[in-house]
This record gives C-alpha cells, structure tokens and sequence, in this order.
C-alpha cells in the first residue's frame, strides 16, 4: 500500500510522479542558475576589489544609504500589508456597495511609475498645487507616501484571490461558537491568507529596496539613488552597494522561508458575506480615500497638464496638437512586452512553485531565493548584468544583444519573484488529497496537473502573471538599456518627454499608460477571478 503523506500541503509520492519529479529537479536548477547570474556578475566585479572592499563597506557613503533603504522598505512593506489585505477582505468578503468596481479600480495604482506618481505628489501639494493648503512632502515621508500608494497593490491582488478560494466551515464555526466579524477576520480569515500576505508584503518590501525614481525625487538618500550617482565615476563604490543589497536581500528571503508555514489548504466554495451594516459609509469613505490619494489625485494632476500644455507660456506639447499618432506604436511595443513577460514569467516559474509543493528539497528552496531576490536588486543593475553577459557572449549570442528576447528575459529575470510569490500561494492551497484520489484512479501525474492542479490554480497564475504585467508597463532601466533600436514604450516616452520638459505629453502618456493597463488588468485578472463570485 502507498504511503500517505501527512502534511495537508504536500502530496505524496508515488511512482508515477518519480520521473516527474526528477525532470522538475533538472529544470528548476536550471532557473536558480539563470537567476544567480546578476548576483554572481556583482560578486565577479566585487572581487576585483580585494582588501579595498571591507574599506568600501565601512564607509558612511555605504552605511547611511543602506540604513535608509532598509527603513523605507520596512515602514512602507508594513503599511501596505496592512491597507491591502483590509481592501481585499472589503472587496472581496463583504456587501460593499459597487465591490466589482472597486476591485478593479484599486489595482490601477500598480502601474504609475514611481517616478511619475512622485512628480504628481510634488505638483498636487503645496504653493501652486491642486491642493495648495497641504504642506508639499519630501524626504522620508514623501518617499513613504508614494511608494505605499502605489505599491499596496502587491498584497491586495494576491490576498483577493485567496480570499476569494478560502473554506467557508471554519468561518461558519467560528460564527456559531459566538465570534464576532473581528475576531473571526483576525483568527480565522487572516491565517488562511497567511501566505499570500507575507508574499506580498516581501514584494512590497524588496521594491522599496529597489526603488529609484520616487525616493530620488523626493531627495531621500537610498542604496539606489547613490549606485545610480556613482555608476561612471565610482564603479567600486556602485558595485559594492549592489552587493550589499544582494547579500541583504539573500538573508531576508532566506529567514522568510524559514520561519514561514504554509497555510491549511482549502477547497474553493462559495465564500461567506459579511454584512457591514453601519459600517457602510465608513468602509466606502476608507476605500474611496485610498483610490483618491493613489489613483485620482495623479490622474487630475496629468489631466490638468495636458489641457494647461497648450495655454501656458514655457510648457511645451510637440505631439498634442496632430493627434496621439506619436503613441501608436509606443502602445503597442508595451502592451506585447507586457503580455509576453507576464506569460514567459509565469511559465518559467511555476516549475519551481509546483516542485516547492510536490517536494520540498534544497534544490526549490535555492531557487526560490534567488528568484526572490534578483526582484529587489535596482533594474540598472540586472540590466548591467544582462549587458556584461551579451558583450562577451561569443559567436551568434552576441547577436541578442538589444533584442527583444534579451529584453523580455531581463524583465522576467527582474519581475520573476512577482509571479512566483502568487503561483506558490495558489498551488499551496490545492488539497493533496486531490491528487491522491487521481492517482487511486490512475491518472498519470501530467493528467493529474492538467485535470487537478490547473483549474484550481488558475486564477492565481492569472493574478501571478498580472503583476508581471503591470510592473512591466512601468519599468524604465531594463528598457532603456535593452530594448533594441528604435522601441519605444510608453513608460520610456514619459521619461523623455520629462526630460525636455514637455509636461502635457507625460500626462496624456501617463492617462494613456493606466488605460492600457487597466483595459489588460480586467481581462487578464479582475474580470476571471471575479466571474464566479
């Protein structure tokens, strides 16, 4: 008789899957050794440094920075796992008036730049602003501002789409035992979603480390801003920064991994409603608020460039006036980009998040820190990487570079750790004794994962490869870097139309970009995970 695994969360091994899983080890290696390879180009270049780099890293260019990265990615990873994981459990598990609305309005933030969404929170605040009476923020509490409007997103779309799947019988015990809504939303519906959060919040957590363009424009000195200021003159010093936040983030995914336990699994249900009741309009005026400060207030800031671009002296428009021709082609460049690295992405890691379920080893767990930890590494530095990698590539591999596979691998490569977090979420919580029926009735272990697995996971691999999507749209470094000759995207049109002080066409590119992504966020995500609610 087989043996029956005793935990919840892992299935048991047969002899059918051996082969399976012996494949799954090959190539699961194979993606850890792809994404060692920034780390392993930084710690390449660190080594030519020999007795100067311990020099380089007590120094207080090094040590200051480091500090203030790791109090920007803590306080603002805190701040939104706290504000997405409320909104989910808002939009998803109670009576909210218009809750279809708002989920997929609330996602909409996750694809302003945070340099744009900066450059609106400077211009909305302050003498001369929408919002004059509001003292205009910098520093610290600038940079905290913008980074958690804009990145609460990370939990709130992973955490909706578990807690759109979880059991309803614990919740309806809890009821019957005399709990309040509270206590059973702090005992029973938040272990449930346990995972999800965490990933999220370690997303938010790493993309607070990476960040360059708000915590530059709100002139608050990160590791980012001085690898950016020291890059031609001071390669040592850049290098040395971006190994210390490899190392950093290493031990972070590291412990988090650790100390971290997967959640009971559960069967998808009918979720249970929670009636608010008087809490009604104090809910709608919480979730309003959020979406008018993230969302609304960037939004009339680009609006208002676009129609004082044509009235006021100094600010000018050059592509206004003959149409939005000039953003055909940068439209559709970031709309195929985006598409395919959210599929590429999601294909590359599943893999590892399958085999992290079916057998948890050494060779998973390996690979999933690398794959986490190259996200939190600044773009310019996996974009260097992918660059060092191309130059001296030989023979017909030196052609891919500036190709769009290079650049579609850097994105994957950068944006990886956003699809494995909600792939490892949504395959943890398939129950083992699914596949442990199939295998009783003879289904192969690839007919299983067809006919099992997949639908159940489904809407969290769409959810998984929505992230990648949405952050693909915004990112600049990799793009301006490896994209070939000649392609444009809309977030690299932003950046350049900033550059030579062309305000209106950043903010009718701006209103373009978040269309776009809305229109790709409701058909990829919201409108799927939403269908059967």
């Amino acid at each position: 008789m087989r043996a029956v695994s005793s935990r919840p969360d892992v299935a048991a091994p047969s002899p059918a899957g051996g082969r399976l899983l012996r494949h799954l080890h090959l190539v699961v290696a194979a993606v850890g050794l792809a994404f060692a390879f920034p780390v392993g180009y930084l710690v390449w270049g660190v080594a030519g440094l020999g007795g100067e780099l311990l020099d380089r890293l007590a120094a207080a260019d090094v040590l200051r920075p480091l500090g203030n990265s790791l109090l920007i990615a803590s306080t603002t990873a805190t701040a939104c796992a706290v504000i997405g994981t409320g909104l989910a459990w808002l939009t998803t598990r109670t009576d909210l008036p218009g809750r279809r609305l708002w989920q997929l309005m609330l996602a909409l933030p996750l694809v302003i730049p945070s340099f744009v969404g900066a450059t609106a929170m400077i211009a909305a605040f302050g003498p001369g602003g929408l919002v004059p009476w509001v003292p205009r923020l910098s520093g610290f509490w600038g940079a905290f501002a913008v980074l958690t409007l804009l990145s609460y997103p990370y939990v709130y779309l992973p955490v909706a789409a578990r807690l759109s799947s979880t059991s309803a019988s614990l919740e309806e015990a809890s009821r019957l035992l005399g709990a309040g809504s509270g206590r059973t939303f702090l005992q029973v519906i938040v272990p449930q979603a346990r995972q999800s959060i965490s990933a999220g919040t370690l997303l938010v957590f790493l993309y607070g480390l990476s960040d360059f363009g708000a915590v530059s424009l709100m002139r608050f000195d990160t590791i980012t801003r001085a690898i950016y200021s020291s890059r031609l003159l001071d390669r040592a010093t850049s290098l040395t920064l971006g190994l210390s936040v490899a190392v950093l983030v290493l031990g972070v995914v590291a412990a988090e991994r650790a100390l971290g336990r997967p959640p009971v699994a559960s069967v998808e249900v009918d979720p249970v409603r929670y009636t608010l009741g008087r809490w009604t309009v104090p809910a709608l005026l919480c979730v309003a608020l959020v979406l008018a400060m993230a969302f609304v207030a960037p939004v009339t800031v680009f609006a208002g460039w676009v129609v004082r671009g044509s009235t006021t002296v100094g600010v000018g428009f050059s592509g206004l006036s003959d149409g939005l021709g000039f953003l055909a082609r940068p439209f559709v460049n970031s709309a195929t980009a985006a598409v395919v690295a959210g599929v590429v992405a999601v294909a590359v890691v599943l893999p590892v998040a399958y085999l992290a379920r079916r057998s948890r080893g050494w060779v998973s767990e390996v690979t999933s820190v690398m794959v986490t930890s190259v996200f939190a590494l600044p773009g310019l530095v996996v974009a260097l990487a992918i660059v060092f990698w191309a130059v001296q590539a030989p023979g017909p591999l030196a052609a891919l570079y500036q190709s769009f596979p290079l650049l579609i691998a850097g994105y994957v490569l950068h944006f990886g750790a956003q699809a494995l977090g909600a792939s490892q979420a949504a395959i943890t919580s398939v129950p083992a004794r699914l596949d442990e029926a199939a295998v009783v009735l003879g289904a192969s272990a690839r007919r299983r994962f067809v006919t099992v697995d997949l639908p159940l996971v489904s809407r969290g691999l769409l959810a998984a490869g929505g992230l990648v999507l949405l952050s693909t749209l915004k990112e600049l470094p990799i793009t301006l870097l490896l994209a070939p000759i000649g392609f444009e995207t809309l977030a690299t049109t932003i950046w350049g139309a900033a550059e030579d002080g062309f305000f209106a066409e950043v903010g009718v590119t701006s209103l373009v970009l978040i269309a776009l992504s809305g229109c790709l966020s409701w058909l990829l995500i919201l409108r799927r995970s939403g269908a059967r609610r």
